[in-house]
């Protein structure tokens, strides 16, 4: 199946795929720019720097959007344009084989951009489909580092899930596909990874070593320059402090995990990455209430919620059943923190 089909016509998808370790609409201008880029190059015309800008371009102002509106937002139209225009182009003819290369690297981030949607979604199997076309896409390419750092998405996605098999192998070789090739600010996130993976699997002293080793890099990196692909996740700053927390929190370290996670939140603009800080600050209120501290995760929930509204994200609808779950035991207490914000929860499941 061709990238981005399986997207087009996920509901017959769905239904016979699972995750597996084995295996807003653009400015029209954009749009009219990419169809004519398109057109060309489906009659033959010669592909250049400008297409590659131009592919670059509408996959960093989708990644803007999913980030401050949530996957499911302008979904079929980036997924559209993924089959109408980026597929296309990849096939066509290049000036040279360096930009040949360029346009797959950016076609590989805009593969992972479609599994990041699916999986904000709440459709794993899509989005780990997407993640191996990425991860082609990526390899074909010879960018370096960009196959590790699909791996290290898909390590990610398995510790998500809870299903950890083979999470520390992904992690581990996308570090060592990395290693001493891409900037220290980009490196910083493949230690991270690794260092969740070890959380994950027990081995204490060697993530917390592996944290060190990503706040090296973010110290000797000030400045350097961060590949395009290496964005998906946002600032890499901001990205390991909140990864930091969830390794804190794996290792039982509720007070830590819980002063980072918020440390995360507060380190990205609130309008620009509405969905990833309601998601730290939800998972800063979880490590607070671990601590017995239920008005002051009551507090932080509801700061959390004041940044949901208008992102359309099966992760923030879970979220938000999960506080509720949370609340319950309090609620029946009569604690009117607990109820009050229960209410809200309530409304806002019914709103979505």
């Amino acid at each position: 199946m061709t990238i981005g089909e399986a997207d087009v016509h996920r509901r017959r998808f769905l239904t016979a795929s699972a995750y597996s370790m084995a295996a807003t609409v653009l400015p029209l201008g954009y749009v009219k720019e990419m169809a004519e880029r398109t057109a060309a190059a489906r009659g033959g015309a010669v592909i250049g720097a400008a297409e590659v800008s131009a592919v670059r371009d509408m996959v960093g102002l989708f990644a803007e959007m999913d980030e401050r509106l949530g996957g499911q937002h302008g979904r079929a139209a980036f997924v559209q344009n993924l089959i109408t225009d980026i597929v296309p182009l990849c096939q066509a003819r290049f000036r040279n084989d360096d930009l040949r290369c360029q346009m797959l690297s950016v076609a590989s981030s805009a593969a992972h951009l479609a599994g990041w949607k699916a999986y904000d979604s709440g459709e794993q199997g899509l989005a780990q489909r997407y993640y191996m076309q990425s991860f082609a896409l990526a390899l074909e390419s010879g960018e370096p580092g960009q196959d590790g750092f699909v791996m290290c998405t898909m390590s990610q996605q398995g510790m998500k899930l809870h299903r950890p098999e083979h999470c520390l192998d992904l992690a581990a070789s996308g570090l060592a596909r990395a290693h001493d090739q891409v900037p220290a600010p980009a490196r910083a996130l493949f230690h991270i990874t690794h260092a969740h993976a070890l959380a994950k699997t027990g081995q204490r002293r060697q993530a917390v070593a592996e944290i060190e080793a990503a706040r090296t890099a973010l110290d000797t990196g000030r400045g350097d320059q961060v590949p395009f692909w290496a964005l998906a996740w946002g600032p890499p700053e901001a990205t390991v402090v909140s990864r930091t927390a969830k390794v804190l929190e794996d290792l039982g370290d509720h007070r830590r995990a819980s002063q980072y996670y918020a440390h995360a939140a507060a380190s990205r603009p609130s309008d620009t990455y509405a969905r990833i800080v309601a998601l730290d600050l939800v998972a800063a209120a979880e490590s607070q209430l671990n601590q017995g501290s239920v008005e002051e995760a009551c507090a932080t929930w509801s700061r959390a919620m004041d940044h949901m509204d208008g992102v359309a994200s099966a992760r923030t609808r879970k979220a938000v059943r999960n506080i509720r779950r949370n609340l319950a035991p309090y609620r029946c207490r009569g604690l009117r923190c607990a109820a009050d914000l229960d209410e809200r929860a309530t409304s806002f499941l019914t709103r979505v």
